[in-house]
C-alpha cells in the first residue's frame, strides 16, 4: 500500500477525520509561515530541491528504489538538496565533500540518528546503541561494545562457534552437490548467517537439539521485523499523528517484538541456570553482557532490557548485512568466472585442496578481501546509511540544515562517482589491490560502514563473518548455473540493499577428500 493510499483510507474513517483535518490544516499554515519567514532572513538558504505539494510535500513523487531516485535528483539539484516528506524536512547528500562536512567537521552535531516510530517498539523504546541519542550513555554503550563485546580478543574466543555453523551449511550443500541438485543459495546463506550470529550471541546456552527450533523461529521473526522497519509510515512523515499509529505498523511490530522478547527471556534464564548450576562457560556475547550488567547496573542503569536491546541490535544488524554482502559477492562471481577462478586459485595456494578454510587463513587472502571491498562499493549494503538527525541548526556547504531534519547520506551514489572510480559500474576487485581503502570511514570516497562517531560497531565482526564464508563457499565448491543463464543482479532497496531475484546455482564438489565435507 502506498503512503498516499494509506492517507486516503485513514481520511475516510470518521473517528479520525476531524482530528486529522485539524492537524493537516495547522501544519499547512505553519509550514507556509515558516517558509515565508525563512525567505526573509539573511541567513543561508535551505538547499535547493524539487517542488512538492502542500502538506504532503514530495511524498507522491518518491520511487521505491530511493538510492537511484536520489542519485537522479542530485544530477539536477546538486550534491545537497532537500525534500519535504510530509511535515518532515529531508536533506540528501550525494558527494564525498559534503559528507565530510557532516560526518567529520560537524560530527557531534550530526551524531544522532533519526529514529523510525516502529523502531521504538522492537528496540525497547530506543535504548539500544543504534537508536540512543549521542551523549554519555551512548558513549558508555559504544565503549563496552568495542572493548568488551565485539573486540578482536572476544571475537577470537568465538571462532569455534562460527566454524561449527558454517560447516553445517557446507555439509548440506555437499549433499545437494552429490545429487546434482540446484539450491537457493540466498536462503542457505541466510540460515547460515543467522545461526552464526545467534551462536556467537548465546552459543553455549541453547542445547544442540533446540538450535534448529530456535533458529527457525528467529528466522521468521527477523524477516517480519526488517520488513516493518522499511514500510513507509505516516507516523514518521507526520510526527504529530504518531500516537494514533494510523497504519497499525507499531501494533504489527509489537507481535514479533514480544515473541523475540519471550525468546530472549527463555535463553537468559537458561544461561543464569547454567552459571548457577555448573562451571560451564560459553565464551559467547550473552555471558559478557550479563557480566557487564552485574558490574554496571548500580552505576549506569544497565538493565535486563538493555541486555536484550543490544542482543536485538546484533541479531538484526549482523544477520541482514552479512547475508546480503555474501549474496551479492557470489552473484557477481557467478557472472564473472575468471574472477571466481582467480579467487579459488588464491585459496588453493594458501589453504590447499586437502584442507578446509579456517578463519586464520583470511588474513592471507588479499584477493578475497578485495572481492568483499568491491562488493561493498558496488552494492553498498546500507545505501543511505542510517539517517542522521542534527541536534542544532547548522550551515553545510553554504546551506542551512535545520535542527531535527532527516539527513540521508547516499553512500551508494558516492561509491559510483566516475570522478573517483574508473569504470564505476564494473565489478573489478583489482581496484582494491592498488588502493589502500579500508573500512574505517577515514576516506569519504569509500565508507560502507559509515564514518565518524556512528561508525558501525559491528564492523570487525561483519568483516570476519563475510570473509570466512565467501572463502569457504568458493574453496569448497565450483558453481554451475542453468545452461546459458546469467544471474540478474538487480538491487532491491531497503534499510539494507538486497538481491531482488533468487540466487540459484548447483554446487559441485572441488576438494580432494570427500571427508572434508563432513
Amino acid at each position: 500500500m502506498t503512503i498516499i493510499s494509506s492517507l486516503i483510507k485513514i481520511l475516510s474513517r470518521r473517528d479520525h477525520l476531524d482530528y486529522v483535518l485539524t492537524v493537516i490544516a495547522l501544519s499547512s499554515v505553519l509550514w507556509y509561515i515558516w517558509l515565508y519567514t525563512k525567505s526573509k532572513r539573511p541567513s543561508p538558504p535551505l538547499p535547493p530541491g524539487p517542488w512538492g505539494l502542500p502538506i504532503i510535500g514530495n511524498l507522491p513523487f518518491l520511487k521505491p528504489e530511493l538510492h537511484t531516485y536520489f542519485q537522479d535528483l542530485a544530477k539536477k539539484h546538486g550534491p545537497i538538496f532537500k525534500l519535504w516528506l510530509g511535515a518532515k524536512l529531508a536533506i540528501v547528500v550525494t558527494s564525498s565533500d559534503v559528507a565530510r562536512e557532516i560526518l567529520k567537521t560537524n560530527d557531534v552535531i550530526f551524531a544522532n540518528h533519526d529514529v523510525p516510530a516502529v523502531a521504538l517498539v522492537n528496540m525497547y523504546g530506543g535504548i539500544d546503541i543504534a537508536w540512543s541519542p549521542y551523549g554519555p550513555r551512548w558513549r558508555m554503550l559504544r565503549k563496552l561494545c568495542v572493548t568488551r563485546i565485539l573486540s578482536n580478543a572476544r571475537l577470537d574466543l568465538s571462532v569455534d562457534l562460527r566454524r561449527r555453523e558454517t560447516r553445517r551449511t557446507i555439509r548440506y550443500l555437499a549433499d545437494q552437490a552429490r545429487v546434482g541438485s540446484p539450491v537457493n543459495l540466498g536462503d542457505q546463506i541466510f540460515v547460515m548467517i543467522l545461526n552464526v550470529v545467534t551462536q556467537m550471541l548465546w552459543g553455549a546456552t541453547v542445547e544442540e537439539e533446540e538450535r534448529e527450533i530456535v533458529g527457525a523461529e528467529f528466522s521468521e521473526l527477523v524477516r517480519q521485523m526488517n520488513d516493518l522497519l522499511v514500510e513507509p509510515n505516516i507516523s514518521d512523515f507526520f510526527p504529530a499523528l504518531s500516537r494514533f499509529d494510523l497504519q497499525g505498523l507499531a501494533k504489527r511490530m509489537r507481535g514479533p517484538a514480544q515473541k523475540v522478547d519471550r525468546l530472549f527471556d527463555q535463553i537468559i534464564n537458561q544461561r543464569l541456570g547454567i552459571d548457577k548450576g555448573s562451571e560451564k562457560k560459553g565464551g559467547d556475547f550473552l555471558e559478557v553482557l550479563l557480566k557487564i550488567k552485574d558490574e554496571e547496573d548500580d552505576k549506569t542503569d544497565f538493565t535486563m532490557n538493555l541486555v536484550k536491546a543490544l542482543l536485538m541490535d546484533m541479531v538484526l544488524g549482523g544477520t541482514d548485512t552479512s547475508l546480503h554482502v555474501i549474496e551479492f559477492a557470489m552473484a557477481e562471481l557467478f557472472n564473472k568466472p575468471d574472477i571466481m577462478k582467480r579467487a579459488q586459485q588464491e585459496l588453493d595456494e594458501v589453504v590447499g585442496k586437502d584442507k578446509v578454510v579456517e578463519e586464520s587463513h583470511t588474513t592471507k587472502l588479499p584477493y578475497i578481501l578485495a572481492i568483499m571491498k568491491e562488493t561493498l562499493r558496488l552494492h553498498t549494503v546500507a545505501p543511505l546509511l542510517v539517517p542522521h538527525r542534527p541536534s542544532q541548526t547548522t550551515v553545510v556547504s553554504g546551506f542551512t540544515i535545520p535542527q531535527d531534519s532527516k539527513v540521508f547520506i547516499n553512500v551508494w551514489a558516492i561509491h559510483r562517482n566516475p570522478n573517483v572510480w574508473e569504470n564505476p559500474l564494473e565489478f573489478d576487485p583489482d581496484r582494491f589491490l592498488d588502493k589502500s581503502y579500508d573500512f574505517s570511514g577515514s576516506d569519504l570516497n569509500y565508507f560502507p560502514f559509515g564514518s565518524g562517531r556512528r561508525l558501525c560497531v559491528g564492523m570487525a565482526m561483519g568483516e570476519r563473518v563475510v570473509l570466512y564464508n565467501i572463502a569457504t563457499l568458493l574453496h569448497s565448491f565450483d558453481w554451475e548455473l542453468p545452461q546459458g543463464k546469467r544471474v540478474d543482479i538487480e538491487e532491491k532497496f531497503g534499510i539494507t540493499l538486497k538481491l531482488k531475484n533468487p540466487l540459484v546455482a548447483t554446487p559441485v564438489l572441488r576438494l580432494s577428500d570427500p571427508n572434508l565435507y563432513l
